[in-house]
């Protein structure tokens, strides 16, 4: 098997990368960045647990928006799974977890404002379109052979459920618990955007340099992720699914006349609102083209492209970190707590801190999303490669992780990275709203001038971009005959 066609496409997108590097703005105008990074770096390894009172709060509240929007994901994502095949349901789901989690609160703030149901809808609707295809992927790779042995009088229903769900029952599961991960990971960067989670207090203390105290919530949400499988257990799930609705706060009341005015009044665009007609339409339609839409568009791609290919580096230096061919106990333990560190900590989060630290540029945003991305993919891959066996003569130190590890890993590895190419798209988007010129720049500033029919406008132009980017890699994968690993 011939590795020509995967190094040549590995090419081109270094290629692309390098001459993204070049035209991107990666300054750091901070005044002192190097004195500011070692107080963050102080803070973390001197937490204060104990100066916030409400740290357990954000916490309990940070779950509880992960469990109820990742229930609902994942209960109306079974059913929509089942109807996958129909190409209006293809389509839909593909529309709806094209949008970001953000940008699904910006909206709902804007007629819900800071109610619980906010968060909970930013977080269920695209986790919704996410099941409904892995979900249906996964029915879809079961064997039909079981079910042929049922009576002739058992239902359609009946055989899906005992012959169909009872083979992937295992994959369904661990799939959810995987997405639970995400959805605490969304659940904490909706506090950016004004809801009671961990990342509205996050932010509170970097603003006011208190350091130890920010430290001390990314301690304890890392502990939190790590320590999944010791506290999310089967038997529990009910009690947590049930008990998490009365976590979420109380919030503000709902006006639903400001719902009725936003979906008849404010999203339609503005030139229809004051009767100028398709000619006046066309006017603004090209004018959000030019003046934010293109400029937007180009930034994000630019920096995707730089973030795609640093995450794969990143990822190939830092998997024999946790693989049995490298390193012993004691080390693959250090790389994993690096590696948990690194794919717990979300990109908005770290970009947020880097920004701080660095000042306004692209390289904060390019090196968040490489280490978050480049750290998942070095968790799977690190993780296959001690699954592999090597030959007893085998060579050792360099010897090894390039004649005999990379060759045989190198097309799982091109596969989650390309899996990763649409998620990076949107996440790349989002960090906009930190203020570095993607698209979601130009949807906040929308937003802030309360021209929300431009802002979802916008927003379609992002999921139309991050259809086009995972149709893209798809074909790639397919040409490639790359295996698509939807877990990571």
């Amino acid at each position: 098997m011939t590795l020509a066609p995967t190094l040549r496409t590995s090419l081109i997108f270094l290629a692309i990368a390098l001459a993204g590097l070049m035209v991107a703005d990666i300054s750091i105008t901070a005044v002192n960045p190097w004195r500011d990074l070692g107080r963050f770096f102080l803070g973390m390894v001197t937490p204060d647990f104990f100066s916030y009172q409400g740290l357990a709060t954000a916490l309990l509240r940070t779950v509880a928006f992960a469990f109820v929007g990742v229930s609902l994901g994942a209960t109306f994502g079974f059913l929509l799974a089942l109807a996958f095949r129909w190409r209006a349901v293809r389509m839909g789901c593909a529309f709806v977890r094209a949008i970001h989690e953000l940008f699904w609160a910006l909206i709902f703030l804007q007629f819900f404002g800071f109610h619980p149901l906010t968060g909970v809808l930013a977080i269920a609707i695209p986790y919704t379109g996410i099941f409904a295809k892995v979900y249906s992927e996964m029915l879809d790779e079961t064997d039909p052979e079981p079910g042929r042995t049922l009576p002739p009088a058992t239902g359609a229903w009946l055989t899906f459920l005992y012959t169909r769900v009872p083979q992937c029952w295992q994959q369904l599961c661990s799939y959810t618990a995987y997405r639970l991960e995400c959805g605490l990971r969304s659940s904490a960067i909706l506090g950016f955007v004004g809801l009671p989670t961990l990342g509205f207090y996050l932010e509170a203390s970097f603003s006011q340099g208190l350091y130890s105290e920010a430290g001390a919530m990314l301690i304890l949400f890392y502990v939190l992720i790590a320590t999944i499988p010791l506290w999310l257990r089967r038997p529990l799930l009910p009690a947590y699914i049930v008990a998490a609705p009365f976590f979420l706060g109380d919030g503000f009341p709902i006006v639903w006349g400001n719902v009725t005015r936003f979906f008849t009044s404010d999203i339609v665009p503005a030139p229809l609102r004051h009767g100028e007609g398709m000619d006046g339409l066309l006017v603004w339609l090209a004018d959000v083209a030019v003046s934010d839409a293109l400029p937007g568009l180009w930034h994000t791609l630019v920096l995707t492209q730089v973030a795609l290919v640093l995450s794969g580096i990143i990822a190939l230096v830092c998997f024999p970190l946790i693989s049995k061919h490298f390193a012993g106990p004691v080390r693959r333990t250090g790389g994993h707590v690096m590696l948990v560190i690194l794919r717990s900590t979300p990109e908005y989060v770290l970009a947020y801190i880097l920004l701080q630290l660095w000042g306004p540029s692209m390289l904060p945003a390019i090196v968040a999303l490489a280490l978050h991305n480049g750290g998942i993919i070095a968790h799977l891959v690190g993780r296959q490669s001690s699954t592999l066996q090597l030959r007893p003569d085998a060579p050792r130190g360099f010897g090894r992780y390039s004649y005999e590890l990379v060759p045989r890993l190198y097309r799982s590895f091109l596969a989650l990275l390309f899996y990763r190419w649409e998620i990076i798209m949107r996440e790349t988007a989002i960090l906009g709203i930190l203020g570095i010129y993607t698209l979601g720049f130009y949807v906040d500033s929308a937003i802030q001038n309360i021209q929300f029919d431009r802002a979802l406008l916008l927003i379609v132009f992002t999921a139309l971009l991050n259809l086009v980017i995972d149709k893209l890699s798809r074909t790639i994968r397919a040409r490639l005959a790359l295996q698509t690993l939807p877990t990571c």
